[in-house]
């Protein structure tokens, strides 16, 4: 069965970095585009960044396009969210997302919290 595992949120100052991982298994991964998403408390989830399975076409959001970079690594079944210049409107928990025969599979999320 598809399996998500999220990692790398915490508490980071506004203006910092943080750097997210998804760990994927039960599916051929790298026949794959893979997703993050984010929910912030109240708010709907969205969109936040995608990227093809070989990794050569990435989309972003336009809220956090020049900021945020999505990557891959095949070998390791991993998909990476490098997150700079955090601002407070960021603070969400962050899932990572595939698409698999028609149907949506989420991991368990990760906090990013972006305060002073």
């Amino acid at each position: 069965q598809v399996q998500l595992v999220e990692s790398g949120g915490g508490l980071v100052q506004p203006g910092g970095s943080l750097r997210l991982s998804c760990a994927a298994s039960g599916f051929t991964f790298s026949t794959y585009a893979m997703s993050w998403y984010r929910q912030a408390p109240g708010k709907e989830r969205e969109f936040v960044a995608r990227i093809t399975n070989g990794g050569s076409i990435t989309e972003y959001a336009a809220s956090v396009k020049g900021r945020f970079t999505i990557s891959r690594d095949n070998a390791k079944n991993t998909v990476y969210l490098q997150m700079n210049s955090l601002k407070p409107d960021d603070t969400a928990v962050y899932y990572c997302n595939v698409i698999r025969a028609g149907m949506n599979h989420w991991g368990k999320g990760t906090l990013v919290t972006v305060s002073s």
